[in-house]
């Protein structure tokens, strides 16, 4: 990326001038709005996402959004509801990764009193809460193996058997569904149904990681920055030129829920800026050199583990991958190197973390079949 373009600074409608009072510590500010408003970005991926939201809005089609960690799926999910005719009805999540494997099948479909120990009265479950507007499944590549065919189920016929009753029930949703998993991988691995994964992806949306737009990152900072002001009531936070050009230069793991909650940590601790900043913008790797080099004051330091941006076992690769790459300049032998592995596998798990790489170079991902 070459030097920080001047017009950031057009992006910023400070709420004090420059020369008054910097941004200080202040008493709890009174509750406010729990979420910012969704922001869609200026990059040309971003335009064509937000062209395909509007489009897909209409059809009440079930979609399939994939993306990394933070990266905004929910807020894509939310933005196809309301563009549709479904705006006036509810807006059901679930998130998939954080269900009970023994409770999945309740929370879903319902159940209905005495169904099983503990159900004292009835449930409806999210797709009859969702009747006449949308289901969104987050994380849906962590769904539970055995629920995954009553899910195909309930998607086909649209109708859902709430436990403990032989008598289905219609149900009308619009289901939208997210992962950050590879699902055509996870397929060939067992742990996914491939007919599930053609069932959901009818429409398959890809929001880009917050790196591989860093022009928008002075946007994305603005625009927390004036929300933080206002929740808060506070002086807006406005970054230094060298600041700035250090924030849109971090990868991001996070995306933009990292930057998000970089910009409250730094209403948080106004009076320590530069301590803020320098902490979140640390690599992994650095803090694990400090773990190893802490070994000398005793057992417990000596075992510290280096903090993680993210504790998936599955986005933890693909980021060393993406992180090899970029060290190598791209060639992928000194990748493979870097990483310890054959040319061969790192052929294959470039195209997992890069799909857009393997694409432009003619390479199939691994797990998908020809049409």
């Amino acid at each position: 990326m070459g030097p920080l373009p001047k017009s950031w600074e057009n992006w910023y409608r400070p709420a004090v001038m420059a020369d008054e009072a910097p941004l200080a510590a202040s008493p709890p500010p009174r509750p406010r709005a729990a979420a910012w408003p969704r922001l869609a970005g200026s990059s040309a991926a971003m335009q064509r996402l937000e062209q395909a939201i509007a489009r897909v809005g209409g059809y009440e089609c079930s979609v399939l959004i994939s993306g990394e960690t933070g990266c905004g799926k929910e807020e894509v999910a939310r933005a196809i509801h309301i563009a549709g005719s479904r705006s006036r009805g509810p807006f059901v999540a679930v998130n998939c990764g954080g269900v009970v494997a023994t409770l999945a099948e309740s929370l879903l479909f319902g159940h209905v009193r005495g169904a099983f120990t503990g159900a004292d009265e009835a449930a409806s479950g999210a797709f009859r809460a969702a009747h006449g507007g949308t289901l969104f499944l987050d994380e849906v590549g962590e769904m539970p193996l055995d629920l995954q065919p009553k899910l195909l189920r309930a998607l086909q016929q649209r109708e859902v058997a709430p436990v403990g009753s032989n008598v289905p029930v219609a149900v009308d949703v619009q289901v939208v569904a997210a992962t950050n998993r590879d699902l055509p991988a996870e397929v060939t691995a067992g742990r996914f149904r491939e007919d599930l994964l053609y069932r959901l992806n009818t429409v398959h949306l890809t929001v880009p990681p917050l790196r591989e737009r860093a022009d928008e990152i002075p946007y994305f900072i603005a625009h927390f920055a004036r929300w933080y002001a206002e929740r808060f009531e506070m002086p807006q936070w406005m970054p230094e030129p060298g600041v700035m050009d250090r924030l849109v230069r971090h990868p991001w793991p996070g995306n933009v829920r990292e930057l998000a909650q970089l910009v409250q940590r730094i209403y948080i601790f106004g009076d320590r800026i530069d301590e803020v900043i320098d902490e979140s913008l640390r690599p992994p790797r650095i803090a694990a050199g400090r773990a190893e080099a802490s070994s000398a004051a005793g057992p417990a330091a000596a075992t510290a583990d280096p903090v993680l941006p993210v504790c998936n076992l599955v986005e933890l690769r693909k980021i060393a991958v993406r992180q090899a790459l970029r060290e190598s300049g791209g060639r992928m032998a000194e990748a493979a190197a870097i990483l310890g592995v054959s040319r061969n596998t790192m052929t294959k798990i470039a195209g997992e973390a890069c799909p857009d790489r393997a694409a432009r170079q003619g390479l199939r991902r691994p797990g998908v079949k020809p049409r």
